[in-house]
């Protein structure tokens, strides 16, 4: 898988330790990380919890990644974000257990951890841990096992109640704040990494008329 990991400025300055707690465990199970910043708190282009679910949407539903990591200091502001767009299903996930339940009940696509609320002594490990469960083997397989048929039908039940909720991705670009969809796609190596990646070239063009 593709994975982006993606932090807002308020927590921006735990991006390194954050990203090598995830590449040490998901790169030798074959993942590929693309860490689209923030990379520390003065960094020019900054991030608010709600362009970490712009950039998230735009990431996904383009497939330029199949995963996103994310959060800020609670973790609650940048779920809400994620999922206020199509095409995103996040879960909140604090430890390990989360972790492994939210892969195997809800199989989402993205994450919010909590960066700063009870981020203290030995939270590295707990990123460490919380990475290994999550993608320990294949996701929707259920939990506990007398679950998986109820389970993985409310999954298919909740991808189609999204599909009427909520809008097209592309009439979401053209219609939010413009300048604050700049903002989100404007990060460092943000054009390196998507233009790269995406397989939406309808999303690609727009993204390129929002940044010329």
């Amino acid at each position: 898988m593709k994975i982006a990991l993606i932090n807002e400025n308020s927590q921006a300055a735990k991006n390194e330790m954050i990203c090598s707690a995830f590449k040490k465990v998901v790169e030798p199970m074959g993942h590929e990380v693309f860490n689209y910043g923030m990379y520390g708190a003065e960094d020019k282009q900054q991030l608010t919890y709600v362009q970490n679910g712009i950039l998230a949407a735009i990431l996904l539903n383009s497939k330029a990644v199949d995963y996103v990591i994310t959060g800020c200091g609670t973790g609650e502001g940048a779920m809400l974000s994620c999922n206020s767009f199509p095409g995103v299903l996040c879960g909140h996930v604090v430890d390990p257990s989360d972790a492994y339940m939210f892969a195997q009940i809800n199989d989402g696509n993205a994450i919010s951890l909590p960066f700063a609320k009870g981020f203290g002594w030995g939270a590295e490990l707990n990123l460490e841990y919380v990475f290994e469960k999550l993608f320990l083997g294949e996701s929707g397989q259920g939990y506990p096992k007398d679950r998986v048929i109820p389970e993985q039908r409310n999954k298919k039940i909740l991808d189609e109640v999204k599909k009427v909720t909520h809008q097209d991705m592309m009439t979401i670009l053209k219609n939010i704040d413009q300048e604050l969809l700049k903002g989100a796609v404007s990060g460092e190596r943000f054009q390196e990494y998507f233009f790269a990646n995406c397989k939406n070239d309808e999303i690609a063009d727009y993204i390129k008329h929002v940044l010329s």
